[in-house]
């Protein structure tokens, strides 16, 4: 996972909208759905508000459209407050540097380390779109510029939705393993954004071959989650060997 550096993002530094309002800001976090395969008594606690089987996925990511944590497997039904809670209770779940936060919308209590917005005022993009609809107020100003950049999560929501379309419908797998593959796909998301911005990128020696190694150990885990070998060829096709 990308983990928060010393200097503010250039996101924030860059624009006046934003600094230094927002200089200790590091990320923004939410929750996501994602259709899942339930079977047994349980099914009703993974129907979410929609009324749609879901497994709920607590992420923070940075401005650069990196994962910094992602919690996965919690029922659809679970409110994120819930999730967050969780995160922060595990011995190795959700640390959040000293002096800084997170952005969070309404669905999060506002508290130290997770800022959330003015509550019973305009906040979402749309609701500040066309002529006339300007901030009217300092609270209204403050959520307008709050939404803008906590739109990043919902950004990295689509284009994690968009490159792995098996999570487009219920993976037919064992329900651990759906929730693994979450987490899974999450590193080969990163490794892609850091080190693949441009699909045509080339191959150089020792360092980006060490990339390739890591993006071949991520494809071999996710076969991995997704089948168990029945023969020789198999397994030669999960060591990225041809049979």
């Amino acid at each position: 996972m990308a983990k928060p550096g010393p200097a503010v993002p250039s996101k924030i530094r860059e624009s006046t909208r934003f600094y230094p309002y927002f200089k200790d800001c590091i990320g923004a976090i939410d929750g996501t759905h994602i259709p899942a395969m339930v079977r047994g008594r349980d099914v009703s606690s993974y129907r979410n508000r929609h009324g749609k089987i879901s497994q709920n996925v607590l992420a923070a990511c940075n401005f650069d459209l990196e994962f910094m944590y992602v919690l996965s497997g919690w029922e659809g039904s679970a409110h994120d407050s819930k999730l967050l809670h969780d995160a922060l209770s595990r011995r190795n779940g959700l640390k959040v540097p000293q002096g800084k936060y997170f952005l969070v919308d309404c669905g999060f209590p506002n508290r130290r380390q997770f800022l959330a917005p003015f509550r019973g005022v305009r906040y979402h993009l749309q609701d500040f779109a066309g002529h006339g609809n300007d901030p009217q107020n300092e609270n209204e100003l403050f959520n307008l510029r709050h939404a803008s950049l906590r739109n990043v999560i919902e950004r990295i929501f689509g284009i994690f939705k968009s490159r792995f379309t098996i999570f487009k419908s219920a993976p037919p797998f064992p329900f651990k393993t759906q929730a693994e593959l979450v987490l899974a796909c999450v590193a080969l998301h990163n490794f892609l954004r850091k080190e693949c911005r441009s699909m045509n990128f080339q191959l150089n020696r020792w360092t980006n071959l060490l990339h390739l190694r890591y993006y071949q150990l991520m494809k071999k885990r996710i076969w991995n989650l997704l089948f168990k070998p029945k023969s020789s060829n198999e397994k030669m096709l999960m060591h990225g060997e041809l049979p």
